[in-house]
C-alpha cells in the first residue's frame, strides 16, 4: 500500500510551538493570562460586542450554555437528528429531553418547517412548547437562521447554536456568533478548522448568560485560580456559588488558539479553494457534491461530504473500503441519533422516523479536506474516487 493519507491533520506552525514553549516556561499552565487573551481576541474576531468564554470542549460549552439558559428537569429541547451525540447528550445531562427533527435534504441542516411542526405537536401534547432549540451548522454551512430565529421567537424558545463545524461562517453576511441567538458554541477539536487540541468557545451577547457560564465553568467558584494565585495581590478567599463543573480551558491550549485564530481566514480560503477543486473534478460522477453557501455568504468547509448515489457501481460502504485499500482515509458524518441504541430505545425511535436523515446517512462519505494537504494529495484522492466511480 502507498503511504496512508489520513482523513484530517492539524496545521500547526512555529508560532503555535513558540507560544506553547513560552507558556511552559512561564510556570502557569492552567486557565490564566493566555486564555484571557484568546477570549479577548476571539470576541474581537466575531465583533457585535460579544463575550467569549473559553472551555475545554464544545460539548462542555453546549452544556454550560443550556444550563445558563435555564434548561432543567422535564424540559424539552429541539435539535436535529443528524448530529454527533454530544449535541443531544448535554440535554440529558440537565434532566431534559431532546426532541429530534429531520433535516432539509438540500442543506443537510435542521429543517425549520419540520421544527415548527414538531413544536406545534409537542405544545398540543404537553400543553407547553419546548424550551430551547439547538441548530447544528452541519459541515460548516449555516442553517437557515432567519427561519429558525423567527420560529423560536414565535414560541419563546432559547436558541443555542452548535457551530462546532462552522468557524468562520456567515449567515446573511453576519459571522455566526453575532446573530440574535442566546449563545453560539464553537469547537477547536483536533480535526476542526482551527484547533487547540481539545477546546471550545461560548459566544454570547447576553451578560447574564456569560456571567453564569464563567461561574459554572470552574466548580461554581467566584474567583478563578489565576486571580487567586498569580495576580499582584493574590488572595486565598473564594466562595462557591453553585455546584459547577470542571470545564475550563488551559493556557497550553489557548497558546495554540491565539495563533490558530490569526490564520482562520487563510485556512478558510484554502479550504474553499480545495472544495472548488473537488467540485469540478467530480462533475459527471454518480455522486452528489456538498451544497454551497448562499450567494454572499461564507461556508467554513470543515467537511467535504459527498453522497454516493444509487446508480453508482459500488455501495457507500464498499466505496469506503476501496478508498482505504488505496491508502486514503474517509469518515462518515454522521450516524443519525435515532439509529444509536441509547436514543433509539429511550425514545422508541424507528429508522424510518427520519427519512431524509436516514437517506443521507446511507449515502454520505466525508473525504479528506484539510489545509496541510498538498496539491498532490488532493490529486491522489480525486484519482482514486474517479477510478472507483468512473
Amino acid at each position: 500500500m502507498t503511504n496512508f493519507l489520513p482523513f484530517a491533520l492539524p496545521d500547526i506552525g512555529d508560532e503555535e510551538i513558540s507560544e506553547v514553549l513560552d507558556t511552559l516556561r512561564s510556570g502557569w499552565l492552567t486557565n490564566g493570562a493566555k486564555t484571557k487573551r484568546f477570549e479577548t481576541d476571539f470576541a474581537a474576531f466575531i465583533g457585535h460586542d460579544v463575550t467569549a468564554i473559553a472551555v475545554n470542549s464544545a460539548t462542555s460549552g453546549l452544556h454550560l450554555a443550556l444550563e445558563a439558559a435555564g434548561i432543567g428537569d422535564g424540559d424539552e429541547v429541539i435539535t436535529t437528528v443528524y448530529t454527533f451525540t454530544a449535541t443531544a447528550e448535554v440535554i440529558r445531562h440537565l434532566g431534559a429531553d431532546p426532541v429530534l427533527v429531520d433535516i432539509d435534504p438540500a442543506t443537510m441542516n435542521l429543517d425549520p418547517s419540520a421544527m415548527e411542526q414538531v413544536i406545534g405537536h409537542r405544545s398540543e401534547v404537553r400543553g407547553k412548547a419546548p424550551k430551547a432549540v439547538i441548530p447544528v451548522h452541519f459541515a460548516g454551512l449555516s442553517c437557515d437562521m432567519d427561519s429558525i430565529l423567527a420560529v423560536a421567537k414565535k414560541y419563546g424558545l432559547k436558541v443555542i447554536e452548535d457551530a462546532a463545524h462552522a468557524f468562520p461562517a456567515t449567515w446573511r453576511g453576519t459571522l455566526l456568533g453575532g446573530l440574535d441567538s442566546t449563545a453560539t458554541v464553537f469547537s477547536f477539536y483536533a480535526t476542526k478548522t482551527i484547533t487547540t487540541g481539545e477546546g471550545g468557545m461560548i459566544v454570547t451577547r447576553d451578560a447574564a448568560v456569560a456571567e453564569r457560564c464563567r461561574l459554572m465553568r470552574l466548580h461554581g467558584i467566584n474567583r478563578d485560580p489565576y486571580e487567586r494565585y498569580a495576580t499582584p495581590k493574590p488572595t486565598c478567599h473564594y466562595e462557591v456559588m453553585a455546584p459547577g463543573f470542571k470545564y475550563n480551558m488551559t493556557d497550553l491550549a489557548a497558546s495554540l488558539g491565539i495563533h490558530q485564530l490569526k490564520k482562520a481566514w487563510s485556512f478558510q480560503r484554502r479550504r474553499k479553494e480545495m472544495a472548488g477543486i473537488y467540485d469540478e473534478a467530480f462533475r459527471g460522477l454518480p455522486l452528489a457534491i456538498p451544497p454551497p453557501a448562499p450567494d454572499g455568504d461564507i461556508h467554513s468547509r470543515h467537511l467535504y461530504v459527498v453522497r454516493i448515489l444509487p446508480e453508482a457501481p459500488v455501495s457507500r460502504d464498499r466505496f469506503i473500503e476501496l478508498m482505504v485499500e488505496q491508502g486514503i482515509g474517509c469518515s462518515v458524518h454522521f450516524i443519525p441519533l435515532h439509529l444509536h441504541p441509547y436514543w433509539r430505545d429511550r425514545y422508541d425511535l424507528k429508522p424510518r422516523d427520519f427519512p431524509h436523515a436516514l437517506c443521507l446517512y446511507e449515502q454520505a462519505v466525508s473525504l479528506p479536506l484539510y489545509t496541510k494537504m498538498t496539491e498532490a494529495d488532493q490529486e491522489r484522492v480525486i484519482g482514486v474516487v474517479r477510478k472507483i466511480l468512473g
